[in-house]
């Protein structure tokens, strides 16, 4: 039921871009399907907020997150907060108009999936894109912070992703299947699936140039920054021996090289906490170039992680507490 794109206990996705290309093929595909049926492509506002359980998670919220970003809303029928934050989430994903779908899961009839989000009290509110999980909050939320937390989720999925969300017609039949607006191809769309096609060949070096072709006729671009920090990533712990790594970073705290090496190690296997941790002690403890090393490598792993995801922001302070 853990595809390999889905994140369930913290663990960073190295294959973001991989699953952005993913999606764009799966939405694209979607859309021919539909069009052979001689669909129209829309969903009925009824299709915006469903019930879902364990049977059809992943056909329902997976599948459907490489169309639409999926708004998990964890909820019980004796939890009092529950029923404050359901009605909130409901009437904005009408709202919305698309851009999300909002599944509403019951934990009393779905303990598997509530342990597999890690979900520790309710009401707790996940979001699924391109089948990767992402914690957006816990507890009933004012609406101003859900409005921003979905809204900054929404560019998320459009800018890494490019899922642009679901055409809603009010005469549509309820159950029909969802499919995502039309994207137009962008210019180095070709580039970046060079770059995937390089990186499922294990061609790391290949994926590295890949996207820095495309950074040098487009600086800006989200997607082909993203995945050079990954690749580049993963091409430094490719040849690593983690015990040895390991054991000669508890052996040598001042071991500048050393840790650096061991917090990346510590991203890939999804401890991310204890990689920005373990750079940001050796910040506080180094000095000159150093502390340089340092603290331009946990930008480096910021980047892998996300600028949205509330462990940067907590390390970012850490950092600055750390330097100044």
């Amino acid at each position: 039921m853990q595809p390999r794109n889905m994140s369930m206990s913290g663990v960073v996705d190295l294959a973001a871009v991989k699953a952005a290309q993913e999606a764009k093929v799966k939405a694209e595909q979607a859309r021919a399907e539909a069009a052979r049926q001689g669909g129209g492509g829309a969903v009925s506002p009824a299709d915006l907020v469903i019930d879902v359980d364990e049977a059809g998670f992943e056909r329902d919220v997976l599948q459907r997150s490489t169309e639409v970003p999926v708004v998990i809303d964890f909820w019980a029928e004796w939890c009092q907060p529950c029923k404050q934050l359901s009605p909130i989430l409901e009437r904005l994903a009408l709202e919305y108009n698309g851009r999300f779908v909002l599944a509403k899961i019951d934990v009393d009839a779905n303990q598997m999936l509530m342990q597999q989000f890690g979900v520790q009290g309710i009401p707790a509110v996940f979001a699924v894109v391109a089948g990767q999980a992402l914690p957006l909050f816990q507890g009933a939320a004012p609406e101003e912070q859900i409005r921003a937390t979905l809204d900054q989720l929404v560019q998320v999925a459009e800018q890494r992703f490019g899922l642009t969300g679901l055409t809603v017609d009010p005469d549509a039949e309820p159950g029909a299947t969802p499919v995502a607006a039309e994207v137009p191809a962008g210019p180095y769309d070709a580039l970046l699936e060079a770059a995937v096609q390089a990186l499922d060949a294990g061609d790391l070096g290949g994926a590295i140039q890949a996207y820095k072709n495309v950074l040098t006729d487009d600086p800006g671009n989200t997607e082909a920054k993203l995945g050079l920090v990954q690749a580049e990533l993963l091409k430094r712990v490719r040849d690593l021996d983690p015990q040895q790594v390991r054991k000669e970073a508890a052996e040598k705290p001042g071991d500048v090289p050393v840790q650096i090496a061991a917090a990346d190690l510590d991203l890939v296997g999804g401890h991310v906490e204890d990689a920005f941790g373990r750079l940001i002690d050796t910040v506080r403890r180094t000095a000159g170039e150093d502390r340089d090393a340092a603290r331009l490598r946990l930008l480096e792993l910021f980047e892998v992680v996300g600028a949205e995801d509330p462990r940067v922001t907590a390390a970012r302070r850490a950092l600055a507490r750390a330097l100044f």
